[in-house]
């Protein structure tokens, strides 16, 4: 998703419902309100919160440029909604945000929350964008109203499957079996699904899979343990941040004999801060999920505000929270209009450079976004780079590798 920058465009509009689609533009000097939809509180805290302060950037970025020009400089504010990581509250918060005037939704993090904002969004016929949700039946319902930044869940198992295929090809001994863990909602089990058919057909055989409730563990060690006694040579992982943390803490304790431990879409090994809450045990950890495009001078100027502004390394979803607020901006300038149904027509003829790798943001007819690309994250030197696809990379890869050395 690599860009030059573009000044993210924000925007919130006095308070008319949405149910008011056919609404005029934002008199000058109005607000336009954007409905944010993350979990700032419950298990999944520290992820909502990097989401929201991402998106807080974007329109800081936008208003002190000047705000959306072609309303006469409208400024743009969120309007947040904590959905405790609940598919039910986030739709009875979707409900109250469009009922409140916000003329567009993003999120969620989680892809359960993310169904039910979508069926909110559709119904009131307001814009929809998630920054993070990977379930790939979410776009596959006809929706006109919903689409999403980051690359599709299946693209990130398909793909890793691929990149463990070339950094295998020429090891000794060869990888012929993985163990996959993973959370156990429909996040995990359609990555591990999609991962387990792509292996096979690259000649890997994927047992045992092991699952476990993410919101809810609190140590892993037994399922490490028998990851261990299985005896693959390749540990497949996807899960949250917070339940990656304690993979790599029972990986260290127990010692699997592995080659690799590969997150697939996983929501701590590719990030800063993983690095400083494992240490030394975080390096070798390989992940396939969205990355910050670290060539772009711009994104490393964002990196870096994040850490001046908040005080703790800034993980990749914040950058596409960045971007998720970017396109629905870009929308509203290209529109004209804080009228929903017109933000929704320009959100679909987007074609934005992202702060996040590949690009540019460009959607198909479902929603998804064409130029999404999955790369290949490690863990070196206590820091995490790109290492796959090579017109990405930073540094080349290492394979094998035991974990935390």
């Amino acid at each position: 998703m690599a860009r030059p920058w573009f000044p993210v465009l924000v925007v919130s509009m006095l308070l008319f419902p949405v149910a008011c689609s056919g609404s005029s533009n934002a008199p000058t000097g109005g607000t336009i309100r954007i409905g944010t939809l993350h979990p700032l509180t419950g298990s999944y805290a520290g992820d909502g919160r990097q989401l929201e302060n991402g998106a807080e950037l974007a329109v800081k970025a936008i208003n002190d440029a000047g705000g959306i020009k072609a309303l006469g400089g409208a400024k743009l504010a969120l309007e947040p909604g904590d959905t405790q990581g609940k598919p039910d509250v986030g739709q009875s918060e979707a409900q109250r945000l469009t009922q409140a005037g916000a003329v567009a939704l993003i999120g969620t993090y989680q892809s359960a929350v993310a169904q039910n904002v979508a069926a909110v969004a559709e119904r009131g016929k307001v814009p929809f964008v998630m920054n993070v949700a990977a379930e790939d039946k979410i776009l596959q319902q006809g929706l006109k109203y919903s689409f999403r930044v980051q690359p599709v869940g299946s693209k990130f198992a398909v793909q890793a499957a691929d990149y463990l295929k070339a950094l295998s090809a020429t090891t000794q001994p060869k990888v012929t079996k993985i163990a996959y863990l993973h959370e156990q909602t429909n996040f995990g089990r359609n990555a591990y699904q999609a991962f387990k058919a792509q292996a096979e057909k690259n000649g890997f055989t994927v047992d045992p899979e092991i699952s476990y409730d993410a919101a809810t563990v609190s140590d892993l060690t037994t399922q490490i343990t028998q990851v261990k006694a299985s005896g693959a040579q390749v540990l497949a992982v996807t899960g949250y941040y917070r339940d990656g943390v304690l993979a790599a803490k029972a990986i260290a304790s127990v010692q699997p004999q592995l080659q690799a431990v590969l997150g697939v879409a996983d929501g701590a090994f590719d990030h800063a801060q993983f690095v400083t809450d494992v240490g030394s045990a975080a390096n070798g950890f390989l992940n396939v999920n969205y990355g910050l495009n670290l060539k772009n001078q711009e994104a490393v100027t964002l990196q870096r505000n994040y850490q001046q502004a908040h005080n703790q390394p800034m993980r990749t979803e914040a950058g596409l929270a960045y971007d998720t607020v970017q396109v629905i901006a870009a929308a509203i300038e290209k529109a004209g209009s804080s009228d929903p149904a017109k933000i929704r027509d320009a959100i679909a003829q987007t074609a934005l450079p992202p702060v996040t790798t590949g690009g540019p943001i460009k959607f198909d007819d479902k929603g998804e976004n064409t130029g999404a690309v999955p790369v290949l994250q490690q863990g070196q030197s206590g820091k995490v780079t790109v290492v796959l696809p090579e017109e990405e990379a930073q540094v080349k890869p290492v394979f094998p590798v035991t974990p935390g050395q």
